[in-house]
């Protein structure tokens, strides 16, 4: 579940300005802010399930902006790829092969 809730947050950053106003918002309340559904039923007087609703519909448009623009992925490698670098400069001596193939790595990630 954590993992899940991990993984939204990022999708969330990366995405929230393709969503609508009110996807925003129930989202933010809902990860962010750590609203249940009722709180938020309430704050925009609605049933229950309908913020269950468009939380579900938004978690899965999440999902599909990822599978299509690979936003958190590249930003994982990304960061993986950072953690190589500096195990690399920090090596002593600094392994200047392994720093080059690295850079040359990043850079072919678009």
């Amino acid at each position: 579940m954590l993992a899940k809730t991990t993984r939204i947050n990022f999708l969330f950053d990366f995405y929230q300005m393709l969503l609508t106003a009110k996807q925003r918002s129930y989202m933010s309340l809902y990860y962010l802010d750590d609203y249940s559904l009722g709180e938020i039923a309430d704050e925009y007087d609605v049933s229950r399930q309908a913020v269950y609703d468009n939380i579900r519909r938004t978690e899965a448009m999440l999902e599909e902006y990822e599978s299509k623009l690979l936003l958190f992925e590249k930003f994982q490698k990304r960061a993986k790829m950072i953690d190589q670098l500096r195990e690399a400069a920090e090596a002593n001596p600094p392994d200047s092969s392994r720093l080059l193939s690295i850079i040359d790595s990043l850079e072919k990630l678009e």
